[in-house]
């Protein structure tokens, strides 16, 4: 039980700080300059620059029907992370609104730095295992009834839709690109906060020298080696297939390592969003 307790304290303190962070962000560069950071809070963004209604109250109202829906659908238990990620947000950007000052900077600047600490914000959240949310729980009951359409799909047609919607609010294009920029610049921090510790390369090598190779890599880049073995259809011989994971910095002593031991080696590098094990993340 105190285990227990233990871990919701860390998850409604990480929350909290993230929570803030996007809130600030928001205040800070985004409302100001007239960029959108997408999803419901773009939306309340806008509807604030209407009706002039705090944007946490607004992004509050949105989501109350959603997260009755959620309700009905899946449990109390299933959005009480949600509830409570929602309620942070809305009310830290109710306070900063009214604590922080806001920046009229140039749009890139505001875009740019706008989007890294939006990003930064929601990673926090999202690490604890909670969502913010709008415009994800409406991908999700999509996805659930409809198998063919994608949670990403969704997300992305509401970002174009509340782009659209920003740039006919403010009336002028530059609101939407900087927008564009901003929600860009938001998914980048999230990928790298989220996967990027742990991003790397999966290397496949086709070699005669499976064994001379696997050697050279164990030595010198003190990686691990999976051999599997492989029949080339064309010339029915049999051949070694090195897999070895590496990270992105040691691709190109791979290579080299590779190349020395046998020239005519085929290679094959894919990129990994994420790696879990002995010498990257441990599950």
């Amino acid at each position: 039980m105190k285990k227990i307790k233990s871990g919701l304290v860390t998850d409604a303190v990480f929350w909290a700080i993230g929570a803030f962070i996007y809130a600030a962000a928001v205040t800070l560069f985004i409302e100001p300059n007239e960029i959108s950071p997408g999803g419901f809070t773009g939306i309340a963004v806008v509807l604030h620059h209407i009706f002039g209604i705090s944007s946490g109250t607004i992004l509050f109202l949105l989501n109350i029907p959603l997260l009755i829906v959620q309700y009905k659908k899946f449990g109390g238990g299933f959005i009480v992370k949600t509830a409570a990620a929602t309620f942070l947000v809305s009310f830290f950007l109710n306070i900063t609104e009214n604590i922080l000052p806001k920046f009229h900077l140039d749009g890139v600047l505001a875009s740019v730095f706008g989007g890294i600490l939006s990003g930064l914000g929601l990673s926090l959240v999202l690490l604890r295992g909670a969502t913010t949310g709008g415009v994800d729980v409406i991908a999700k009951l999509i996805n659930d009834k409809y198998r063919h359409i994608s949670v990403g799909r969704v997300i992305l047609f509401a970002d174009f839709f509340v782009v659209t919607l920003t740039a006919l609010v403010y009336g002028n294009m530059e609101s939407a690109l900087y927008s564009l920029i901003a929600i860009y610049s938001t998914s980048k921090v999230i990928d790298t906060v989220l996967y990027g510790a742990d991003r790397g390369k999966m290397v496949f090598v086709i070699t005669n020298k499976g064994k001379e190779i696997s050697q050279q890599i164990l030595n010198g880049l003190y990686r691990g080696v999976t051999v599997l073995n492989a029949r080339g259809a064309y010339t029915n011989n049999e051949k070694s297939v090195l897999l070895c994971a590496v990270r992105i910095h040691e691709v190109a002593p791979l290579h080299k390592i590779i190349l020395a031991t046998d020239n005519k080696a085929f290679i094959l590098v894919a990129d990994v969003g994420e790696i879990i094990g002995e010498g990257f993340k441990i599950g």
